[in-house]
């Protein structure tokens, strides 16, 4: 008992001590993270996490010391400095990694608000003319899939009114102190005091629509600052460092019995680590390229024609309903044959069965020699990378195509808004204007508009049609404007200006995108470049410059010099490429075709040219 109560002192004063250092930031990060834990919970969870780090590390120092593993180190490096230094490595490294994991999570949630800020408060503008600002609230947070972390934070608001039964000022204030975002900060101070003021919120939300976006582009700025210094510290720590080691350890082994095999656990592991690392700090931090297709069925009326749908199909006529499901289903499989192509983009499980088929079909070659005759030479190694190109393959060409569908959509987005609101400003009414732009030439989005004519000829409202249609095409970016345009059409007749506010809105957006896309083509180029010049390293040092050295009768094995250079060119090769879909759109299935084109380089150069 004595014992349970000086462990329990211990670690309350522990808990102490670690809140007088880190202060009211970690509270403030947590909160600002949406992380379920206060601050003792938070704690506790590392201390844990940073024990168990301990044990592994003294498990490991076990194994080693038993099996007698010395990595060929120890003849260069005293083995207590050794393993003093890997302790002082992991231990503090994963402690601190946990301490700062809300930090870095809270600075990705401030990089996503600040970005889609301007579309919340135009959707906001469009709907304070006819709704309550509380309503306008309510509805953000309900649309998630379209304003994503604005729409969480929004969610804070909510709950505070309809659940803890604040007023929206005090509730307003709420998340002023633990939003990440000080552009949301001030939005939300100063629509609090327009409301509270009894001030005109639309005239105030369209004041703000310009500076938001001008704000998003410094957001965007900001971001592309962080990309530049990762992919400095990535060429620099995981190109340049294996290429200076190598060089370094081929001289050595000119001159002495040396070889670079100790040297190869440490860079197998150190490589992969630091690049998952990496790309799992690209991806909290900074927001992905928005490739989500989302296929939600619009089930609020059936047949196309107002009906109310039932909720309960087994109330009412349940043999009805039944046939009905079976209707639908039918037409979804339909759907699918008919369009084979949009049906493989929108769900990336087809692409992973493809990928896995491949995959396993070429280890099989592998394991049973089916590759020697295609390889000369490094068989295995050229097998484990057409493993790996087999698996991504499939996957990538999912993932190109919908971002080619995307492209196309948004690209046309703005034409279709113009005349759009050019036809209804000369008298025509919506409907018949849709079906004038339906016989234009915008790509994919001329087909979606065809079937929204079709809809509301057959006795559609056009509401209903165009939100089947943005359920259809399934992109935020298309949402977003479609969902403002159907909610001006229902509160009023003059669009002109809603019109105003989707174009500029989708302008907005395609330039940010088209500005990330030709920065971040940089940081893609140096990864190309960097890798590049680890295959020209790896030629000349087992080529021209070992034959150099035929004549003075050394021992040099360049056979296997070539297997392990090859061996790390594998690894750099399929991490580099995931790097490169990580500056270029933050996703790793962006990286898929970088890293297919590096390792299709790397068995061109060590199998077939050295």
């Amino acid at each position: 008992m004595a014992v349970h109560t000086t462990l329990k002192r211990a670690g309350t004063s522990l808990k102490n001590f670690e809140l007088i250092v880190l202060g009211t930031h970690l509270r403030d990060d947590l909160r600002s993270a949406h992380l379920p834990y206060t601050a003792e919970e938070y704690l506790r969870t590392t201390r844990i996490n940073s024990a168990s780090t301990i044990a592994f590390f003294f498990v490991f120092f076990t194994f080693v010391n038993i099996t007698g593993i010395d990595f060929g180190l120890f003849t260069l490096i005293p083995p207590l400095l050794f393993w003093l230094f890997l302790f002082a490595i992991t231990v503090p490294g994963v402690y601190i990694l946990q301490i700062y994991y809300p930090v870095m999570l809270a600075h990705g949630r401030k990089s996503r608000i600040d970005l889609d800020l301007p579309y919340a408060v135009s959707y906001m503008q469009a709907l304070s003319t006819t709704m309550s600002p509380f309503e306008v609230v309510k509805k953000i947070y309900e649309e998630k899939s379209m304003f994503g972390e604005v729409s969480l934070e929004f969610g804070q608001v909510v709950r505070d009114v309809e659940l803890f039964g604040d007023d929206l000022i005090t509730a307003l204030h709420n998340i002023q102190k633990t939003t990440p975002s000080p552009l949301f900060r001030d939005f939300i101070n100063d629509l609090g005091v327009v409301y509270e003021s009894g001030g005109d919120i639309t005239a105030y939300l369209s004041s703000k629509t310009a500076f938001f976006h001008e704000q998003a582009r410094r957001e965007l700025d900001l971001m592309l600052k962080t990309i530049e210094i990762m992919a400095e510290v990535y060429v620099t720590a995981f190109v340049a460092g294996p290429i200076a080691l190598i060089i370094m350890i081929i001289a050595q082994g000119m001159t002495s019995s040396s070889s670079m095999v100790w040297l190869l656990p440490f860079m197998y592991l150190v490589i992969p680590v630091g690049a998952i690392i990496m790309i799992w700090m690209l991806s909290i931090m900074l927001p992905p390229e928005n490739l989500e297709i989302t296929k939600r069925e619009v089930s609020s009326t059936d047949f196309s024609s107002g009906v109310k749908a039932n909720d309960n199909p087994y109330l009412e006529d349940a043999a009805f309903y039944k046939f009905l499901e079976s209707k639908k289903k039918e037409h979804r499989i339909f759907t699918m044959l008919r369009h084979p192509f949009r049906t493989y983009i929108t769900n990336y499980n087809y692409g992973l069965i493809a990928g896995s088929a491949c995959a396993g079909i070429f280890a099989v070659l592998l394991m049973t020699g089916g590759l020697d005759a295609l390889f000369p030479k490094n068989v295995f190694q050229a097998g484990v990378c057409l493993i790996i190109i087999g698996f991504m393959a499939p996957i990538s060409l999912a993932y190109e195509g919908r971002r080619w569908f995307v492209s196309n959509v948004e690209a046309n987005i703005p034409e279709f808004l113009r005349e759009l609101s050019d036809l209804i400003e000369i008298g025509l009414t919506l409907p018949d204007a849709i079906q004038r732009i339906s016989h234009a030439k915008l790509g994919l989005l001329s087909s979606e508009l065809a079937m929204v004519s079709r809809d509301v000829g057959t006795g559609s409202y056009i509401s209903s049609a165009l939100v089947r249609m943005e359920e259809r095409i399934g992109l935020v970016s298309v949402k977003r404007a479609i969902s403002l345009l159907v909610k001006a059409s229902e509160i009023t007749s003059n669009l002109r200006d809603i019109f105003l506010i989707a174009i500029t809105d989708f302008e907005h957006y395609l330039k940010l995108k088209s500005e990330r896309a030709n920065t971040a083509i940089v940081y893609v180029m140096i990864i190309y470049l960097s890798f590049g010049i680890y295959l020209y390293t790896a030629y000349q040092l087992n080529g021209p410059f070992m034959s150099s050295f035929a004549s003075y009768n050394l021992n040099l094995n360049i056979a296997q010099n070539v297997t392990d250079m090859f061996s790390i060119g594998l690894i750099l090769g399929l991490f580099s490429g995931i790097m490169a879909g990580q500056f270029s759109s933050n996703s790793v299935l962006a990286g898929f075709k970088h890293s297919i084109v590096l390792l299709a380089a790397a068995v061109a150069m060590f199998v077939f040219i050295i």
